[in-house]
């Protein structure tokens, strides 16, 4: 019997894969996975990114082998790994998940479409996330949403028969086969990949951690505890999204049945439950508009931040030099361990846009290589609406030392990932600059010495970006084009378009 090939992407698992479970009803199966020069070698892409994905295809692999399988591993363009293998085996069905990533797969994934079509080839694409393929428009996305997150889970086959007996391939590729070189990622404190250690955060983050997720989220001392940590084990595929969204409605409603159970543990799992919306809600952006990845959502800032970009500005911003301790120690943190909480990832975004002005086009290419989580559809609508070009978010522009007090009021983090403040009073940490002289040299950090003097004084730049930023905004409300995003984007939770008019905040 000619066997069906399942295409693992970035849907590294075996639970709740649904490709996987229909070719194995119908007889063997190729299962493979493909290392793509033109991923590994674009610019969004990292060494820490491939330790992950290697983690993750040595568990498929395990698992596979379990179920009588195997996983193919071979390396090189899709269309013509495709063509070869088809050549050997004669496939006539290609099984897989959609996915809605960065440009580069894009168009692969259009000649993978194109040349099956020529081969006589059949593509059979499955829906992994609650994303809407060709969606008309955003009224009613909810509720198609809310379908596809409650639909029934598949589970892993029993068995599979191995098509792909006597297929050579490469195995595994550590990094230093792609010249990937050192990005700063501690080894020891590191997300490992794949799909069990995802199940066992599943696991801990529902049976304790969550209870502290609404409290502790937004500092990045409890973050790390407080939150799930599955993110990027969602982008890679190690755990489905209808997993975790059934698996914490089910606790959910546990703890709702339990005399005495804490309102404020329920309350954390819906607030995450709503975020498993969010996180469909900001890759379908991308899935309706590629561009996004490269141009600002809204025209009418184009030309805005492009022409006066200061590379000595960015360098110390992706470095953590730029003088602001909780900028500097977020920047730091997350080069060393690929994670940081969301809170902190708009500061880090908003302070270059709007502190530094500049245009977030690098910087968010510089995140997604420090982001073991990134996921693109997320990223690249996070980062537009934080450097405020979609024209119709609230306009967050993040005061770093108002976070430091907020979030880390004795200096505890900042402490951690910039030594140099270490020995600086609590009272003093979040602006160091503010120490008198000789308490700078008593504490062994003079600024400008020591540690960097800040970069760019934080009222002028904030006045400077609000009074620029809001210019743009009346033109763009005034042109039609924020209402056009919103039609195209904007969540329908508000029957009219509310979010340009919204009072301005600092955070």
């Amino acid at each position: 019997m000619t066997p069906e090939l399942v295409w693992f992407k970035r849907d590294l698992r075996i639970a709740d894969h649904s490709p996987l479970v229909a070719a194995a009803k119908r007889g063997p199966v190729i299962c493979l996975y493909i290392y793509e020069p033109e991923l590994i070698g674009a610019d969004d892409f990292s060494r820490r990114h491939l330790l992950f994905i290697n983690d993750s295809l040595a568990g498929l692999a395990a698992s596979l082998g379990e179920l009588g399988s195997r996983l193919l591993i071979r390396r090189g363009e899709a269309v013509a790994v495709l063509r070869e293998l088809h050549t050997q085996t004669g496939f006539a069905r290609i099984r897989m998940h959609q996915e809605t990533t960065n440009g580069v797969s894009y168009a692969r994934d259009r000649r993978v479409l194109a040349w099956a079509r020529d081969a006589a080839v059949e593509v059979v694409e499955y829906r992994q996330q609650g994303v809407v393929r060709r969606l008309a428009t955003r009224d009613g996305w909810g509720g198609q949403w809310q379908a596809f997150a409650r639909s029934p889970l598949v589970p892993a086959p029993r068995r599979i028969e191995d098509g792909g007996a006597g297929l050579a391939g490469v195995g595994i590729l550590a990094p230093d086969a792609w010249g990937l070189g050192d990005d700063g990622l501690d080894g020891h404190l590191r997300q490992p990949g794949g799909e069990a250690e995802g199940q066992r955060l599943l696991k801990s983050f529902l049976k304790a951690r969550s209870e502290d997720f609404l409290t502790g989220l937004s500092s990045p001392l409890s973050a790390w505890e407080a939150c799930s940590r599955l993110s990027p084990y969602l982008a890679y595929g190690n755990i489905s999204l209808r997993t975790v969204y059934q698996r914490t409605a089910t606790r959910r409603r546990e703890l709702q049945r339990q005399r005495g159970a804490k309102d404020r543990w329920v309350q954390a799992l819906s607030a995450y439950l709503e975020r498993l919306a969010w996180h469909c809600h900001f890759i379908q952006k991308l899935e309706d508009e590629p561009r996004i990845e490269f141009e600002n959502i809204n025209p009418a800032f184009d030309g805005l931040r492009e022409g006066e970009f200061n590379e000595d500005f960015f360098e110390a911003w992706a470095t953590g030099r730029t003088g602001y301790p909780m900028v500097d120690a977020c920047m730091r943190a997350l080069r060393a361990t690929g994670w940081i909480n969301f809170r902190m990832r708009a500061m880090l975004i908003s302070f270059a846009s709007h502190h530094l002005w500049l245009h977030w086009r690098r910087p968010a290419l510089h995140l997604a290589r420090l982001f073991v989580d990134y996921e693109p559809g997320i990223h690249y609508s996070q980062v537009q609406m934080q450097a405020a070009t979609d024209g119709i978010s609230t306009l967050r522009m993040y005061s770093p030392a108002k976070q430091a007090r907020d979030q880390d009021p004795q200096g505890e983090f900042i402490r951690r990932w910039v030594p140099e403040l270490a020995a600086v009073p609590a009272d003093y940490v979040a602006e160091p600059w503010t120490l008198p002289v000789e308490q700078q040299a008593v504490a062994g950090c003079v600024i400008g010495h020591d540690y960097p003097a800040p970069i760019i004084e934080h009222t002028r730049a904030w006045a400077a970006a609000q009074r620029r930023l809001q210019g743009a905004r009346r033109e763009a409300t005034r042109s039609g084009l924020s209402q056009q995003v919103f039609e195209r984007h904007g969540s329908r939770r508000r029957s009219r378009m509310q979010r340009a008019a919204m009072p301005r905040r600092r955070r």
